[in-house]
């Protein structure tokens, strides 16, 4: 039975071709599909962005008081 398909938008990007090699070698050695690394590789730096523009944002308001 084939898998359903999920709520996706499709995202064509150019890269270079070094990034490229080493994203094939990882999704290789991990044994996942290059879109999964992809996936999971924007959630962590998304994540990691949001948490220190969170903590910046904490700080200016309490050097403003």
């Amino acid at each position: 039975m084939a898998k359903p398909k999920k709520n996706g938008t499709y995202l064509n990007v150019c890269i270079e071709s070094a990034i490229y090699e080493r994203l094939d070698r990882f999704s290789e050695d991990a044994g996942q599909a290059k879109t999964v690394a992809v996936e999971r590789a924007l959630t962590a730096y998304l994540d990691e962005y949001e948490e220190k523009q969170k903590m910046l944002k904490e700080l200016e308001n309490s050097s403003r008081k």
